[in-house]
């Protein structure tokens, strides 16, 4: 099965997981709607310099037809004229993935609630819940009925807050996002829409490659500064498992749950894209939660 014939629409596909998707929808033969605030004549506050323009390329490049749109999801009007634009080009959406965020400047990573930035901390749900209920208010008359996926990009397939230290606001919005998927795979049902949410692991995200001051060619070396990043994971691992997911017929045994990137890779028996599959939750029962040091592990058993 391919997805020859199918329109989808990413937002948040700017960089990042909503950018890989995009490409391996593309992949499987999608029209895909690479939508985002950053493009090469316009930046966005994360100011980065990645963009949609170049988004869709890489679609193209993949094998399907890449489309740039630049929407900021919180103004509603850019929001319809996407809207307006997939109805006259297609009448239809059969993939939707929400992947809005745009939060990660403005999170203040192990701080307590009030020592925080207060109008930082508004911002980081707005740009994170706000966007995805605006986007799925004026998105979801367009998807396919019966057969349309629609797909929440999260962080984390549970409510444990755990010791991550991620700070109220986030872990708000991630675990807001993973609602909305849950609501959505009672909701959507009745239309015959699959509704669900989606998690990736320790990403190789453009910004997390930053982060530990390495590439993707030598992301390896970003386990001396954190051990666990042995188990680390290009965003295409999750694209791959959502570009699996469109492909099931029987997706809809799927409604309502929060599937992560490793639980797709089992389901579905796909790799990332240097062959190997990470399971970053069977690393985390096994080492993290026991408080095993990961550097006595031998990561291969987990790839």
């Amino acid at each position: 099965m391919s997805l020859q014939g199918k329109v989808a629409v990413v937002t948040g596909a700017t960089r990042g997981c909503g950018r890989a998707i995009a490409v391996q929808l593309g992949a499987a033969g999608a029209t895909v709607y690479a939508t985002g605030r950053t493009t090469r004549s316009s930046s966005s506050p994360m100011n980065r310099p990645e963009t949609i323009d170049e988004t869709a390329e890489l679609v193209t490049a993949a094998g399907g037809e890449g489309v740039a749109v630049r929407v900021d999801y919180l103004d509603r009007a850019s929001v319809d004229a996407l809207r307006d634009r997939v109805a006259a080009d297609h009448g239809k959406i059969d993939i939707l993935v929400d992947d809005v965020w745009g939060g990660d400047q403005l999170v203040e990573f192990g701080a307590d609630l009030w020592d925080t930035d207060l109008d930082n901390a508004l911002t980081v749900v707005r740009n994170g819940l706000e966007t995805h209920i605006i986007a799925l208010h004026r998105l979801l008359p367009l998807v396919a009925k019966p057969g349309g996926l629609v797909v929440e990009v999260t962080d984390g397939d549970d409510e444990d807050y755990g010791d991550y230290g991620v700070g109220v606001p986030y872990f708000l919005v991630k675990s807001g996002v993973r609602a909305i998927g849950r609501a959505l795979g009672v909701d959507l049902a009745k239309h015959g829409v699959t509704g669900l949410a989606v998690t990736p692991g320790f990403l190789r995200s453009e910004m997390m490659l930053e982060h530990f001051g390495v590439t993707e060619e030598t992301w390896r070396e970003g386990i001396a500064k954190d051990p666990n990043y042995a188990m680390a994971e290009t965003p295409h691992y999750l694209g791959r498992g959502i570009a699996a997911l469109a492909q099931d017929p029987d997706v809809a045994r799927h409604r309502g749950k929060t599937l992560a990137s490793w639980t797709l890779m089992n389901e579905y028996g796909f790799t990332d894209l240097d062959g190997s599959q990470p399971d970053w939750g069977r690393w985390h029962a096994d080492v993290v939660v026991k408080g095993v040091d990961p550097a006595t592990v031998d990561a291969s058993r987990y790839r």
